[in-house]
This record gives C-alpha cells, structure tokens and sequence, in this order.
C-alpha cells in the first residue's frame, strides 16, 4: 500500500496557512506553476507527505507524494485511494444529494457534468516487481467559473455553479488530505477491499453491472457469462479529463 512519512507541515505564497494532518507538508506554487510536474521532480529528495498546491483562484490544483511498500503493479490502486480521499471531500462540501460521480478510472462529475479529474505518475523505468520511490496523485477541480456567464457551458460544472458550500481551493485541499489519511488507514488495517467497494460505489454507469477491481487496479464489469478487462495501467496514460490545450479540466463531453 501508500504510505505517508511524518513531516512538517508549513505553506508559503497562501491567504493563510493550511490546515492539514501531521503528515504532510505543503508546498504552494505561484498561479503559473504545475503541482503534478512538480510533486513529481522534487517526489525522490521532498519524500511522501508532500502536498504540491498552485495558487489559483478559479481552480484546485494539487498533488501529492507517496512511497507505496508494495510493487507497482499493485500499488498503483493508490490511484483509487487518492480518489475516493478527493470524493469524500467534495461529498463533505457538497449540497444535500448532489450526485457526485467519476468516469473510470479517473474524471469526476457533479450532477452529470465534468468538473475534474485525476491522475497518478510513477518513475519513469520503475519495475512492475519491486516498489517504485514514490508515486504522486495529482487532481485539479474547477472551483468558479472565469469569464463565462453562470450556465453558459453547461457541459462543464464548477462547484460554485453546483451551490457547493465552500468553494476555497484551500478547503477542499485541507479536506483531501484528511480523507485521503482515513482511506490509507483503511487499506492498511483491513486491506485494499473496502477501499475499492468505496469506489466502484461512486462509478457512472450502470450500477446494476457487477463490477470489481483486480489486483493490479484493472476493471472488471461482468456481461453475462463474460468479464470486460481494462487495463489501469494504458488508462492512466492519457487522462480522459484533461484538455492537452489549455492543460485543464475540458469544458466538452455530454453531461451524464
């Protein structure tokens, strides 16, 4: 599984500091910055606990590192954990009901709408039989709208359109890194198990299919006597979220 190291916390370039578990430490990077390309070049000497943070206002942009203890083969299901960590916090801040999704493995919708999306990088070269030197989980969330009217895309959702009660990159941030340490401890404590039931209850689609995880993160969905088998590994190659243009979260795709 993903660990976390004991680390200082502390945060620069911020309104005010971040609040977050023991274990990690921040790191905030100016507006113009990149948290994924940049948890990843400091990821062997800053260790794992580190949380990479750019300062936007429009979007929360983080990433953080972590050294599994397993190969990375199967460690890279830290992926899922980092996910249902960011589902649980965006649960937390959300409207009463909201339906709050993800498109395996990796983009997030609120009300059928895309609102972000994950990603996880490992060391280039890494040997799937051995454990990596960190892995780092990355994520960006659209938090307002800039330069649109309220509604004029409807193809993409922020969480200030979808009434989020906060809709600080701070506090989702704050509420990433509290979930995310629960979700560890759960896979340490019981296994990997209950962490990718929390999951798949939170994939789009037909929920009446069953579907399950493999021991290397791949899907499973079950069509009559047959199982579908997706591959993690090619999935994560291209993040099916991400708009290559602008380096965010696209604004295209029919709500869901």
């Amino acid at each position: 599984m993903a660990s976390l190291n004991q680390k200082r916390t502390s945060a620069r370039g911020t309104d005010r500091a971040l609040d977050l578990p023991p274990p990690f430490r921040a790191v905030v990077l100016r507006e113009a910055g990149d948290a994924f390309a940049h948890a990843q070049a400091i990821a062997g000497d800053a260790g794992a606990g580190t949380l990479v943070m750019v300062g936007r206002f429009d979007l929360a942009e983080f990433a953080v590192v972590l050294e599994p203890d397993e190969p990375l083969s199967t460690a890279r299901r830290a992926f899922y954990a980092g996910c249902v960590g960011l589902l649980d916090a965006l649960v937390a801040q959300a409207p009463p009901e909201a339906a709050i999704t993800i498109d395996w493995p990796d983009a997030i919708r609120v009300e059928g709408g895309l609102i972000g999306g994950a990603r996880l990088a490992w060391p280039a070269g890494a040997p799937e039989d051995a454990p990596p030197d960190w892995l780092v989980f990355g994520a960006m969330i659209r938090t307002v709208s800039l330069g649109d009217e309220p509604g004029l895309n409807p193809l993409a959702a922020t969480l200030e359109d979808e009434g989020f009660d906060e809709v600080g990159s701070e506090r989702l941030v704050e509420g990433f890194a509290r979930h995310l340490m629960v979700t560890l401890d759960t896979w340490q404590e019981r296994g990997f198990a209950d962490v990718g039931k929390t999951y798949l209850r939170r994939l789009g689609g037909d929920a009446r299919q069953p579907r399950g995880l493999a021991d290397n993160g791949d899907l499973l969905a079950k069509r009559g006597v047959e199982t579908d088998r997706r591959a993690l590994i090619d999935a994560l190659a291209t993040p099916s979220w991400l708009d290559p243009k602008t380096g965010g979260p696209a604004t295209g795709g029919p709500r869901r």
